[in-house]
């Protein structure tokens, strides 16, 4: 009876340590998560101009499959990935989240060359008009490129994360960055889907509340909702370019060239005189605009040269 009861002791002693070592992991995956906040408001801004133009019945099955997709990415890909490089190769971190960098740039700058008329950007090539006539093919392409950002997104992401966490055990830093990268998902496309469902629950509101006051906020949803896509969709442009930006000239410094970093230090120190706010939007808005000026030198080497070569070997982009 002794040994059963000696041996539910250390039972349950293992069982606290379990916990506590549970307990460490969120705790230390929420503080982690939280230095990469901008890069997940990016990802949330980003990701529901991708559902636009879809029929309403269809917009949570796209985002439940970026939301596996993204998962994926983090999962599968980035967090072994991650962890080889944090301690096999961590010289080689720097460079693959510049290429990445170097890609956000790339599709904002098209995005607001697109807007001012100066192309057509590298998704219009011959058999376009015939694919776009295709829904599912559509929802297809529309969800890789989704899942494609949020790639690049999400290894900011980590990156970010993994560094954040303190010199500790190679499990503890998988369960940590496998939190991480659960509740960073969750977040993000839990909130896109709100935003995107946000004008079906005002057009309930407004056809079906018993109050007026409820059908009036209905109204108010449905009116508001078209102009804040458009405002989120210009939100994620400018992301993808700040986030860009920010990671190119912090790789830079990272490989040992400190001036465009401290000038830009300099610079926002300078004009916010105390103020974090202001330094940090000052900081955001001259990464933003290096990031649009990399993308605009970019276009034509996307366009011209790797948008072909990739369309010639994936399936899903060659014409129907």
């Amino acid at each position: 009876m002794s040994g059963l009861l000696a041996l539910l002791d250390d039972v349950a002693g293992i069982a606290k340590v379990a916990a506590a070592s549970v307990d460490d992991v969120i705790g230390q995956a929420v503080k982690s998560g939280s230095k990469a906040a901008g890069a997940v408001i990016d990802d949330a801004a980003v990701t529901p101009k991708y559902v636009q133009g879809f029929a309403a019945e269809r917009e949570l099955p796209i985002i439940w499959r970026i939301t596996k997709g993204s998962l994926k990415n983090k999962l599968l890909y980035l967090l072994p990935v991650g962890l080889f490089l944090a301690n096999f190769a961590p010289w080689a971190i720097p460079p693959l989240l510049m290429l990445g960098g170097a890609y956000l740039c790339f599709e904002g700058a098209e995005k607001v060359a697109h807007v001012l008329g100066w192309g057509h950007g590298h998704d219009d090539y011959p058999g376009k008009a015939a694919e776009v006539q295709d829904p599912a093919h559509l929802e297809e392409q529309k969800a890789a490129g989704a899942i494609k950002t949020d790639f690049i997104l999400s290894a900011e992401i980590m990156t970010i994360s993994l560094a954040a966490i303190p010199d500790s055990n190679f499990w503890f830093e998988a369960a940590t960055l496998a939190a991480v990268a659960v509740m960073i998902t969750v977040a993000v496309y839990g909130s896109v889907a709100l935003i995107v469902k946000a004008d079906d629950v005002g057009l309930a509101l407004a056809s079906g509340g018993r109050l007026g006051a409820t059908r009036a906020l209905g109204r108010g949803i449905v009116r508001v909702m078209p102009g804040f896509m458009k405002v989120l969709t210009i939100v994620g442009t400018a992301a993808m370019l700040w986030v860009g930006g920010s990671i190119i000239v912090h790789g830079l410094a990272v490989l040992g060239w400190h001036g465009p970093e401290h000038l830009i230090y300099g610079i926002a120190k300078t004009v916010a005189a105390g103020s974090g706010f202001i330094e940090w939007a000052v900081k955001a808005g001259i990464d933003g605009l290096l990031g649009l000026g990399l993308g605009f030198l970019l276009i034509p080497v996307g366009e011209k040269v790797i948008t072909p070569i990739w369309r010639s070997i994936s399936p899903s982009k060659k014409s129907v």
